[in-house]
């Protein structure tokens, strides 16, 4: 394996990070590939974790009446998550479409098996959250797969865990991490939707960069 990226090769990864973006309403029902869902999934599995422990379990949810128990339950959560915002903030909330659960041709729910390398875990000593960590660097790695295949990714953190864990028979001992919408899209948004429809701005790099220690305030 050349150790070196060309300049072509690091162009190409660059424009997977600035050009992903968050989909929600912009799937298309075609199917997606079993030989592209693969590559993905090896992507993902070839994330960083501590200790080498691989804490991550992918489960790809294709069946519509699984997709439809899940989307139910984002509803009841969606009600009370708009209830918490106050004025024109709510009023906001309500006019988005935060998910693509039933429209996306495929769901994964990514989840992380704490127990898979033992009480001890290399790197996880200090740090006992470190083997979740792990697996959001799986989702992320994911997420820019799917972006250079040409795919988009939602992520649906609008839910009940228990609900989560009942619909897709998840044991209590494992954690599940991210619930994502795969599938073709018509287009990506230039600009991530919360930031066009007025949710927040990115924030600039130079106020969040230290140097040496922390410069914040307290």
């Amino acid at each position: 394996m050349e150790e070196d990226f060309t300049a072509a090769e690091r162009d190409a990864l660059y424009k997977a990070i600035f050009s992903r973006r968050d989909v929600r309403g912009q799937f298309r029902p075609d199917p997606v590939p079993d030989e592209v869902l693969t590559r993905i999934l090896l992507a993902a599995h070839h994330a960083p974790s501590v200790g080498f422990m691989q804490p991550w379990n992918f489960i790809v949810i294709t069946d519509p009446q699984v997709k439809s128990r899940i989307h139910a339950d984002f509803a009841r959560a969606n009600e009370e998550a708009e209830a918490m915002f106050d004025g024109e903030r709510r009023s906001l909330y309500s006019r988005l479409k935060l998910e693509g659960i039933r429209e996306a041709p495929v769901n994964l729910c990514i989840t992380c098996d704490r127990e898979r390398s033992g009480p001890v875990v290399l790197g996880r000593t200090h740090m006992p959250a470190m083997d979740l960590y792990s697996c959001v660097c799986a989702v992320q790695n994911l997420w820019l797969a799917a972006r250079a295949e040409g795919l988009g990714v939602g992520w649906v953190s609008i839910l009940h865990e228990e609900a989560l864990r009942e619909a897709l028979g998840i044991p209590e001992r494992i954690v599940p991490i991210a619930y994502l919408c795969l599938g073709h899209v018509t287009h990506f948004e230039a600009t991530p939707e919360l930031e066009t429809k007025g949710w927040r701005k990115r924030l600039p790099l130079e106020e969040l960069v230290f140097r040496d220690r922390w410069q914040g305030g307290g």
